[in-house]
């Protein structure tokens, strides 16, 4: 057994397997259709999406239209970037006020995860609440921060965020189409979105029966986007029976998965799901989420048009820049955000149905 850290190691209950069961089930969409003149009228495809959201949360897709080179360029220069002696990196490390930038110190569910990051956002800067309080209106900027080197990673990154937010207004029209709402429905919370992508570095870990690369959790946003390596690591908890699932990669897929904002949209028709990421003891690992979040000020409640007097509202309304904000601080201001979850905005069933 190797040694790491006291402060990397899981609790015994959740401390990963080294037997891999790869996720057969989950779905792998052609989206080569969007290429059409009537793609989204396509039945079929809808049907895909609102079933792969349905039954895992989760969803490959190909043929998605983002140009692979855009893709390549950007990993090139995220492994160019990490593998530069920690003095370079820590130049642009993050902070409470610069939240976008470097870090190593990334904790889920109050343990370190083993991996390093870089972060930046889609639009610069963004506007998000400059208290988490409800009755205080007043915002603040975040502003990217780019290393000197490679001197390419700012153009990689933008050309690439560029090319994932068109999929994704692609994706929030099949998944509007999919819960029978017109297809723009969700548009207009992103006028002014707060999304952000991260580069991850997983380097080889002595013990990965101990650490996680990332701890169970579930994305705070509306959908995020993933691309992975060939080496693989990321495990679903599968919603038939609670079992870890590892998604085996693709070659030029992304991987889907609708967040918290969509299970209270939907009025949980949608769940978002839980899931993790495996360490590898010889291989190091990368990958590239697009976290695509709605504008500070949208209030996230259950759509009327998903609601009726049968089927009423489960959710409280809450402020998604307060809960964004509250989420992306607690690296830094040591907050217990263990209990920050949208189930606290569940509404209780007073009687059984």
């Amino acid at each position: 057994m190797g040694e790491v850290d006291p402060v990397f190691i899981q609790d015994l209950e959740h401390r990963p397997k080294l037997t891999v069961i790869e996720a057969e089930g989950i779905p792998l969409i052609d989206l080569s259709l969007l290429n059409s003149a009537d793609a989204i009228s396509d039945g079929s495809l809808v049907s895909d999406i609102g079933d792969a959201c349905k039954k895992w949360g989760f969803f490959q897709v190909i043929n998605h239209g983002v140009a692979l080179e855009k893709r390549e360029k950007l990993e090139k220069a995220a492994r160019e970037f990490f593998g530069q002696p920690l003095e370079e990196r820590v130049k642009i490390r993050r902070a409470e006020v610069r939240v976008s930038g470097y870090s190593n110190a990334e904790h889920t569910k109050n343990v370190r995860d083993w991996k390093q990051v870089f972060d930046f956002t889609l639009q610069n800067p963004i506007r998000v609440p400059a208290s988490t309080h409800p009755d205080e209106k007043q915002v603040v900027e975040w502003h990217n921060q780019w290393p000197e080197y490679p001197p390419q990673l700012r153009e990689a990154c933008e050309e690439y965020a560029e090319e994932v937010e068109k999929l994704c207004f692609k994706l929030l029209e099949l998944i509007a189409l999919s819960l029978g709402l017109p297809a723009d429905s969700f548009n207009g919370f992103f006028k002014d979105q707060t999304s952000y992508v991260r580069l991850n570095h997983y380097p080889p870990c002595p013990a990965p029966e101990l650490a996680l690369g990332l701890g169970r959790h579930k994305d705070g946003g509306a959908l995020t986007v993933l691309a992975q390596d060939d080496v693989g690591g990321l495990e679903v908890k599968r919603k038939s029976d609670g079992e870890w699932i590892r998604v085996k990669p693709t070659p030029e897929a992304f991987i889907i998965n609708v967040g918290d904002i969509f299970q209270v949209w939907s009025n949980e028709r949608y769940e978002s799901v839980e899931h993790r990421v495996m360490v590898n003891s010889e291989k190091e690992r990368f990958s590239i989420p697009f976290f695509f979040n709605p504008a500070h000020y949208t209030i996230v409640k259950p759509l009327e048009k998903l609601t009726s007097e049968e089927n009423p509202p489960r959710y409280r309304p809450y402020n998604w820049g307060n809960f964004f904000v509250t989420r992306k601080s607690g690296n830094f201001k040591k907050l217990d955000v263990e209990n920050l979850q949208i189930s606290h905005f569940r509404i209780p069933v007073s009687q059984p149905l």
